[in-house]
């Protein structure tokens, strides 16, 4: 990766934070220590993981919710563990998916304009983990799937409408899930783990299509698609932030290695695919850096950053389509602070007022290409796009009917502990009827 000055449309990309009148303050952000973003968003609402006690909860703000937010605002709060990932669904706004430590991902139905009180029952429930459930994602191509992984080692794919999983990768971790990500298609899921291995799954053919070892540092690492390559962040040896970019079709190897520095936050990946512009900003830090993605060698080149010197403990990435194209708003990042969530907007200078054609291609227009059913038969397609050109307009979001899973009742510990002790009396009871069963059949047997 070279820092040499190179032609670039996005070399002078700069960063701008928004008037303190147009953040959003005295948010109670989650202080569980679970890598995670702690926020998600789309053109209608954004929502951060709550901290709350007795449970797990998120709170989704409407954007016209500016300053400072009511510390009594209506919360989803149905967890019995902490929340640790969210997810809006890409093709309803008023759809959104939460994970927790009490291993179930849930299904949330957001009223139009916002919660008006608290929710508790979600319109589905994901249930089939054994341990805590640290990631969820959704498919950017077919309707109604996600993917979650938990601590149990396992990936799940989920029909979110059935509550049932057509998927999970039983077997082919051996330790912790750090991140998971769908490629652009929808068709594979990558992931990184606390074994230092980064994986590509092909979830409808159940199958491992590749593995590698990845970063060798003992912190946590993350993965994410840069079109058909493959972008992972960890740690070295020595503890230097680093990333490498991988070719799935030789996946022993990667095509490029490159420390970053000797910071000790975790790095979180956000790519915009559409002006091919990655964005790297590390836990704790101040700064976001961004690089420029090509297919020549060394494929990624180093742009600028942004500076601040407030930290981030949290960081997510709005949809292209809510960006303001006038300004040549190329990225809106969203930046979680202690209790701040900062919108910081990415431009590209320009002197024309005209639409920029060449910074705005079709970008992907929230609508599915697959229906459940033809995703989970084998069908692939690409995401569907819209242009930005005469502004995005919304249109009417995806079905959802969920269907009722009948929920099996979870047992307490007195409860499991008197179910043994009747097991363990049962057991006891068919070993004094066997011991009698063989003496009949001995003195039977003398007799004869």
């Amino acid at each position: 990766m070279s820092k040499v000055v190179r032609s670039s449309k996005y070399r002078h990309v700069f960063g701008t934070v928004a008037k303190k009148e147009d953040c959003y303050d005295d948010l109670r952000i989650t202080r569980t220590a679970w890598d995670s973003n702690y926020i998600t968003a789309n053109p209608s609402y954004f929502a951060v993981i709550w901290e709350a006690g007795g449970g797990g909860a998120l709170a989704v703000v409407p954007w016209g919710m500016k300053g400072k937010v009511d510390p009594k605002m209506p919360l989803i709060a149905g967890h019995k563990g902490a929340v640790l990932d969210i997810d809006f669904n890409p093709f309803n706004d008023n759809l959104i998916a939460s994970v927790s430590e009490d291993c179930t991902g849930k299904i949330w139905g957001i009223p139009e304009g916002g919660l008006k009180e608290n929710m508790n029952e979600p319109l589905q429930t994901l249930n089939g983990h054994r341990r805590k459930v640290g990631t969820v994602q959704f498919n950017l191509v077919a309707n109604n799937i996600c993917a979650t992984s938990s601590a149990d080692f396992s990936v799940k794919v989920w029909d979110i409408e059935k509550g049932k999983d057509v998927f999970s990768s039983d077997g082919l971790h051996t330790d912790i899930i750090q991140s998971v990500d769908w490629n652009g298609n929808g068709s594979l899921l990558a992931s990184s783990a606390k074994d230092k291995k980064i994986r590509i799954i092909d979830p409808r053919q159940k199958s491992l299509v590749s593995e590698a070892e990845a970063h060798p540092g003992i912190k946590g690492s993350r993965v994410c698609w840069l079109g058909n390559k493959l972008f992972s962040c960890g740690f070295s040896k020595t503890s230097e932030r680093e990333f490498a970019l991988w070719d799935p079709r030789e996946f022993k190897e990667p095509v490029l290695r490159m420390n970053v520095d000797t910071s000790s936050g975790l790095l979180m990946p956000f790519f915009d695919k559409d002006t091919n512009v990655l964005f790297l900003a590390g836990k704790g830090d101040g700064n976001i850096r961004y690089y420029e993605v090509v297919d020549e060698a060394p494929y990624i080149h180093y742009l600028t950053e942004f500076k601040s010197s407030t930290p981030q403990r949290g960081m997510g990435m709005l949809p292209k389509r809510a960006v303001n194209v006038s300004d040549c708003e190329i990225v809106r990042m969203l930046k979680i602070g202690t209790k701040l969530m900062e919108p910081i907007s990415f431009q590209v200078p320009r002197k024309s007022d005209l639409f920029q054609s060449d910074i705005f291609p079709a970008c992907f227009a929230g609508e599915p290409a697959l229906t459940t059913e033809q995703w989970v038969g084998g069908d692939n397609a690409e995401p569907k796009t819209v242009s930005l050109e005469n502004g995005f307009v919304k249109k009417e979001a995806a079905a959802f009917n969920p269907v009722a899973v009948q929920e099996e009742k979870q047992m307490s510990e007195k409860e499991l502990k008197d179910e043994f002790e009747k097991l363990q009396k049962r057991v006891a009871y068919l070993e004094s009827e066997l011991i009698k069963r063989d003496a009949k059949i001995k003195e039977l047997e003398t007799k004869h």
